[in-house]
């Protein structure tokens, strides 16, 4: 079983991403790590070759300044490093993803076990969302809560954004992959940078969504509802990004006023809850084997 694994980055540096750890988190799974490096304003380029392993394939690309549609010109950045896979599986992580040393073992034995299985065709995680701190979670519907990472490379395939598939089938419709859980859990610190990179981030990458950015002071802003107390361990990978490079402290503001968004989400929590606290979110997956 050979195993691939890619992601894409610009600017990754300027913006804040622990996009060095999750490479190097992706190779202790992966045979090969292809990584497609747009155009930069920073040294994104010069620290990703000075991870210096040889199993990671740099792509240099340029993005398209005028595509704002939703997002798409993600979707072709992770195309183009999808495209270059070799393996049986293709492991796709952000660039502020990491995997927990500790599931390693996990996820291999998981992309074996369904290897010759042919009718799954992607695995999916669960996902933590780090909010404001390492210290914290995001738990509204308004953050998914599972998501398919690892698809099978012989299948046809497209991205119609930076986060899901969509398979094709004999030309038809497009549909979700069929899935199956891997059983652990991906670390998605994209919440936690500096209040500074997200400002940044915001200013950069807003335009590609069709939206105009606003300037980001705090993470303060949201229902303290939707945040809850981590208590679990962090990959080991990480631990000095998340000393040195993320917010300390998450400081809720009390007078910030809930959105009629914030509203509809603390109802789908209660009943969530009520219910034994079901999974709200949009799948983009459909789930054959758990």
């Amino acid at each position: 079983m050979l195993v691939s694994g890619f992601t894409f980055l610009r600017n990754a540096s300027l913006l804040g991403y622990p996009f060095i750890e999750s490479i190097k988190s992706l190779l202790l799974v992966c045979d090969e790590v292809i990584v497609a490096v747009g155009k930069s304003e920073d040294n994104t380029l010069e620290l990703v070759r000075g991870i210096n392993d040889l199993k990671i394939k740099i792509i240099e690309t340029t993005w398209n300044e005028k595509m704002s549609d939703r997002g798409y010109v993600y979707a072709q950045q992770k195309m183009i490093a999808e495209f270059n896979c070799t393996g049986d599986w293709a492991f796709y992580l952000e660039g502020d993803e990491v995997i927990h040393e500790q599931d390693v073992p996990l996820i291999r034995a998981q992309m074996a076990k369904y290897l010759a299985d042919k009718d799954v065709e992607a695995l999916v995680f669960d996902y933590y969302h780090f909010y404001g701190t390492p210290n914290h979670v995001a738990i509204s519907p308004r953050w998914y809560r599972k998501a398919p990472r690892i698809i099978r490379n012989t299948i046809r395939t497209y991205a119609p954004d930076g986060l899901f598939w969509v398979v094709m089938d004999k030309n038809k419709t497009g549909r979700y992959p069929k899935a199956a859980n891997v059983g652990c859990h991906l670390y998605h610190y994209g919440h936690v940078r500096s209040v500074k990179s997200m400002d940044e981030k915001n200013k950069k990458v807003e335009r590609y969504w069709g939206k105009t950015s606003q300037s980001f002071n705090t993470y303060g802003n949201v229902d303290p509802y939707s945040i809850a107390k981590f208590n679990g361990s962090h990959p080991e990978i990480v631990h000095s990004w998340l000393q040195n490079s993320a917010e300390q402290k998450l400081v809720f503001n009390p007078e910030y006023k809930l959105t009629s968004r914030d509203k509809k989400h603390r109802l789908m929590m209660i009943i969530g809850w009520f219910l034994g606290n079901p999974n709200w979110t949009k799948k983009h997956y459909k789930l054959i084997r758990k």
